[in-house]
């Protein structure tokens, strides 16, 4: 599992601007993100390099955050490589809260972040599955 740090921002010019560079004047890595957003708010959900010190510094810069323990996979960068994984899931009963995706280092696959309604049996499924984990160290340093 890893930690994800998530940011509320005003749906307004400049605040994702100003959350990355609070971030990038701490030495905040980001890693993957992804944004969603209703007309009046967003949510910056992000994997960063070092998520205890980005969670203290935008606190302190008065954003509203909160951390999430994720989960992140390997999936085979092909046709048809997603959907294997999540028909794994279904058959698993696991329900999917969200997802995002991002490159890894590997040609042959990417990177999958989910958020699940119940992480262990994810975690779970996906070692008898044979789904290969990123553990928290090395999503952090990609």
């Amino acid at each position: 599992m890893a930690k994800q740090i998530s940011v509320f921002l005003e749906n307004k010019a400049g605040r994702l601007s100003h959350v990355t560079r609070v971030l990038g004047d701490a030495g905040i890595n980001i890693r993957a993100l992804s944004i969603a957003d209703t007309s009046d708010f967003g949510i910056l959900r992000i994997i960063v390099n070092d998520p205890g010190k980005a969670y203290r510094i935008l606190k302190e810069a008065d954003f509203t955050v909160s951390e999430t323990e994720v989960v992140a996979v390997q999936v085979p960068d092909s046709p048809g490589g997603l959907a294997a994984v999540l028909e794994q899931m279904a058959e698993s009963d696991l329900n999917i809260e969200y997802l995002y995706a991002f490159l890894g280092t590997s040609e042959k696959d990417a990177l999958v972040v989910f958020k699940v309604e119940d992480l262990e049996k994810a975690c779970n499924t996906f070692k008898e599955k044979g789904i290969k984990f990123i553990d928290e160290k090395q999503l952090y340093e990609l």
